[in-house]
């Protein structure tokens, strides 16, 4: 007969840590959220780690370049979606690379013989008043001038003037060339008494921009995942169809990290996806797996050879495989039950695989209670959503502003990769749905709040790491009624809108 789990299947909601003793030297200052991203040896370091324990789910609606670069920025990785065709995903990481620490790629470019009427609408559609001006118009040109908001008058000017008659010709340009590096591009910068230093190569071409503005920021970001070369991280999802065109277009484009992005992991495709990049790659080119919810999912995919697992089917907010399918397992006891796997693969073979809770985080506190039950970072799809460094449109529903966010599985994606179990190319039948989410603003605003709210927590449990967590914590189950008493209840909450306007 079927195999039957005697415990409930158990999601976040369910639990709340239990304090513990908090000493005088345990302040969130003081609290590191290092964790591992890929597999290691006892008693070696992690070829790769990351400073924050947060990844970005491989979606159409939230992981692109944008993303990338800003979630790199406080510490974490982006995996590029993969439901895009090979070229534009490597573009995407190859864009990524490209933005070394304090070096930024141009996105608003315009050709010489473009208009200031060209100039404005390429300004409202960026956001960016510092435009290169190129021969062909494009970021890889060979820089001719720039124009910035100081160079026009709109109000006194003919919309039909062309760029070049306005702009700062490259003659009078103080520039810096391709391999100097940040510090000696600041000097320049103050130096000069300049607002941005454009990069270019001996033929000319730009390369990047360094701005005045930056300096402050790049102080500011103290948890920056760079690589050898002060380039940020970035990681790619894969499938398990193409990878053999794929793969070494984003190993070409310079990816650090791979992830087979399928809603169910345990299966013969995902083993012979990481047997070919091994027989290929060896153990250079890095690849997570998954998704699994249990133990035997777990040893199938380390004994296969991934470099992290990857947890959870059917609890992300715009899943829907549960209900269509019937498989799945409640995100809190998936991840105890890989946790504990994850632990007692280690002792039996001294090779440590990090483990990811993927999906049925709602709360600020699930992270906290997933890296207590053992995970060692968490994917976050909704979550990322929100921002406006996600590639996914704001729009404007009953006077709230929303950004749109859609599952892999809808029918707007129709990502039949993720889903597949190896029959037709495509998909019979939806597994996601097509949603909004509030806009919450900046990414780097969010993120810090969620960070303070993980290393306070940690206090409070008296742990400064995610390793003193995952071994000391305490936790509790909470029933129903329990639940009701930790939000606010039996009061009348102060409208503090309502206040403002009474004021």
């Amino acid at each position: 007969m079927a195999k039957f789990f005697e415990e409930p299947s158990r999601t976040f909601s369910e639990y709340l840590l239990i304090p513990g003793y908090t000493s005088e030297d345990c302040t969130p200052d003081r609290v590191s959220l290092k964790t591992p991203i890929v597999k290691f040896k006892k008693g070696e370091e992690p070829s790769l780690s990351m400073n924050i324990p947060m990844v970005s789910a491989v979606m159409q609606a939230v992981s692109g370049e944008e993303m990338a670069c800003a979630l790199a920025r406080e510490g974490g990785i982006s995996f590029i979606f993969g439901s895009q065709s090979v070229e534009s995903q490597a573009a995407m990481v190859r864009k990524v690379k490209a933005t070394k620490a304090g070096f930024v790629g141009s996105d608003s470019n315009i050709s010489p013989e473009a208009t200031l009427a060209d100039v404005i609408a390429l300004k409202e559609k960026t956001g960016h008043s510092t435009m290169a001006v190129t021969d062909n118009g494009e970021a890889d040109g060979k820089l001719v001038g720039i124009v910035t908001s100081r160079d026009y008058r709109i109000s006194r000017m003919d919309k039909a003037t062309k760029v070049k008659e306005f702009m700062t010709p490259f003659e009078k340009l103080i520039v810096g060339k391709e391999n100097i590096s940040l510090s000696e591009a600041n000097d320049l910068i103050w130096d000069n008494k300049l607002n941005q230093l454009p990069i270019v190569d001996d033929e000319q071409h730009l390369k990047a921009f360094v701005f005045r503005k930056d300096y402050e920021s790049h102080k500011d970001n103290p948890n920056e995942l760079l690589d050898a070369d002060k380039r940020y991280i970035v990681g790619a999802g894969i499938n398990t169809r193409d990878y053999e065109t794929r793969v070494p277009a984003l190993v070409d484009a310079g990816v650090d990290i791979l992830c087979i992005d399928s809603s169910e992991g345990y299966s013969a495709w995902q083993a012979n996806t990481i047997k070919w990049i091994r027989e290929k790659y060896g153990d250079t080119v890095k690849v997570g797996a998954g998704n699994v919810v249990d133990e035997e999912g777990f040893r199938f995919l380390a004994e296969a050879g991934a470099d992290f697992v990857k947890i959870g089917i059917g609890g992300g907010s715009i899943c829907i495989t549960r209900e269509q399918k019937g498989i799945g397992r409640g995100q809190a006891t998936a991840t105890l039950d890989v946790a504990r796997a994850r632990d007692k693969y280690f002792e039996e073979t001294g090779v440590y695989v990090p483990i990811c809770s993927d999906g049925g985080i709602v709360h600020d506190y699930h992270i906290t209670l997933a890296l207590a039950f053992g995970a060692d970072f968490v994917m976050l799809g909704r979550y990322f959503a929100r921002f406006k460094e996600a590639p996914n449109k704001i729009v404007s529903v009953n006077g709230n502003y929303m950004k749109e966010y859609w599952g892999e599985g809808s029918a707007r994606a129709r990502n039949w990769q993720r889903y597949d179990v190896g029959g037709e190319n495509k998909m019979s039948f939806v597994e996601g749905v097509d949603s909004y989410v509030p806009y919450a603003g900046s990414l780097r605003d969010n993120v810090g709040l969620t960070l303070s709210k993980i290393r306070h927590t940690m206090c409070n449990c008296g742990c400064l790491t995610i390793p003193e967590l995952q071994k000391n914590a305490k936790v509790t189950l909470v029933s129903s009624t329990s639940i009701v008493e930790g939000g606010a209840h039996d009061v009348v909450v102060r409208d503090e809108h309502f206040d403002a306007k009474v004021k």
